[in-house]
């Protein structure tokens, strides 16, 4: 059930857009609210409150991930599988946070390349799920959504409306604290050697990350004594954050027209549309093709690579006028990424769509153990970013971005990495109420396996344009 008017199926491509015109279209992953009334309430508290985000931001976002088109930035994307609203703490943030900070920093200086930073936060509540009902103790109940639409535990799954706006209160919150320690000095690169390495166990990754921070500061003491350099640019960075548009309701009820005319969704920079709501004449779509925000588009081995073409045009139908408006953020599995990418690469390039293009190595490579825990492998999530950035080269493209659910935790979620964690070690401290998430260490052995690749692919570039000359 949604609020306001009621729903009713319609096909038009071309009907006028508004922020609800949604509502006219079929729609997957829908939360059914047992008291309608509540629901309108809440969503037109909603429309009341302040944006969460600026319009000069969401711009500034597209025009970096316009960047990343062109092959002059990388994009980190990466946080919690889905957040809860018990973990809006300030240490908590300043983790999540930290481990962003410290990816980016790695990237820039190992790839020469300067990244652009969404994180997965402030906004990530929701989750789509298989069922919709699950059985536990005998009883059945609806299944666990993300705290933005019900409790995680058995007597609190009734979907209630009162969550959107504690969805935007906790995101309000996290915005809040995050801000401020950006402007307190809290991502000031002077002090890397300060950031808490943490749980980094592996003393080689250890002593790698270590020589990067005394590089980068002989550098900037360089540039300091050379009186050269604003110190803001190394003090201050800029911060996005996104989640998956999939709860309309919350995503319309943020969504205003801004002064030059155009629609945004002002609960984030970032949106994407997941791999379960991207058909072409349902609702999700509708509503994305009508915000001015940058938006992502989730793609998995099975796509239909036409389906996913006329998406893109749906959604986007002047690239040449909002370069770094789409991502497409493919998450093949490492067994299918060699066969199934090719083809989806030459059909947007056939389509003349410049994409941003974007691995998301961690749902492709999920698996459930023997005893019921469902993990992800470190090696198999490494190898579909390899076989990624192979398949680019190969076809005359390049990967943009990654886009990993991780946390700056010491969790025990996914096995192998630094630490080689194996099955046995999952249950020392698995917390996620959704999917594993990498944890500190293996967030790391990420981003030195990510600058190797991106020196790699800038020199062959370098090298094809040299020839090409």
């Amino acid at each position: 059930v949604h609020g306001g008017a009621p729903r009713r199926t319609f096909h038009q491509d071309k009907m006028e857009w508004s922020a609800d015109s949604w509502r006219k279209f079929p729609i997957k992953q829908d939360v059914t609210y047992p008291d309608p009334a509540k629901l309108d309430q809440a969503f037109r508290q909603l429309q009341t409150l302040p944006p969460l985000v600026t319009v000069e931001e969401i711009d500034m976002l597209r025009n970096q991930l316009a960047e990343v088109a062109e092959g002059k930035r990388f994009l980190l994307q990466g946080g919690d599988c889905a957040e809860r609203f018990a973990d809006c703490q300030a240490d908590l943030i300043s983790k999540k946070l930290r481990i962003m900070l410290q990816m980016s920093l790695v990237l820039t200086w190992g790839a020469r390349m300067r990244t652009v930073r969404v994180a997965r936060m402030a906004g990530q509540f929701a989750k789509p799920r298989s069922k919709a009902t699950e059985v536990i103790d005998g009883r059945e109940v609806y299944t666990f959504r993300g705290d933005l639409i019900n409790g995680f535990e058995p007597h609190d799954r009734t979907p209630d409306p009162d969550r959107l706006l504690q969805g935007y209160y906790h995101s309000a919150a996290t915005l809040n604290f995050a801000h401020g320690l950006i402007r307190s000095g809290f991502a000031d690169i002077h002090d890397a050697g300060k950031w808490d390495l943490g749980f980094m166990a592996n003393s080689t990754k250890r002593e790698l990350y270590h020589a990067v921070v005394q590089e980068v500061t002989d550098s900037l003491d360089f540039v300091d004594t050379c009186g050269g350099g604003s110190a803001r640019e190394f003090q201050v960075i800029d911060l996005f954050v996104g989640h998956e548009g999939l709860t309309l309701e919350y995503e319309e009820a943020l969504t205003r027209k801004a002064p030059n005319g155009k629609s945004y969704n002002m609960g984030a920079q970032f949106l994407w549309i997941g791999e379960r709501t991207r058909q072409l004449d349902h609702a999700h779509v509708e509503y994305f093709r009508g915000i001015s925000n940058p938006i992502g588009i989730k793609v998995g081995p099975d796509a239909n690579v036409d389906e996913i073409v006329a998406v893109v045009q749906k959604v986007w139908p002047n690239p040449q006028e909002t370069p770094g408006k789409v991502s497409l953020i493919t998450r093949m599995g490492c067994d299918r990424v060699l066969q199934a990418l090719p083809p989806l690469i030459a059909a947007l390039k056939k389509a003349q769509l410049p994409v941003v293009w974007v691995c998301d190595p961690c749902h492709g490579n999920t698996h459930t153990t023997a005893s019921g825990i469902k993990t992800r492998d470190v090696d198999r999530m490494l190898s579909e970013i390899e076989k990624t950035f192979e398949v680019h080269a190969s076809n005359d493209s390049h990967l943009g971005g990654v886009h990993i659910e991780l946390t700056g935790e010491n969790v025990t979620e996914c096995v192998g990495g630094p630490e080689q964690l194996t099955e046995n070690d999952l249950s020392l401290n698995y917390t996620t109420y959704c999917d594993p998430r990498l944890n500190y260490a293996q967030s790391m052995e990420v981003a030195f396996l990510l600058t190797r690749l991106l020196s790699q692919q800038k020199k062959a570039r370098k090298r094809f344009a040299d020839l090409a000359q």
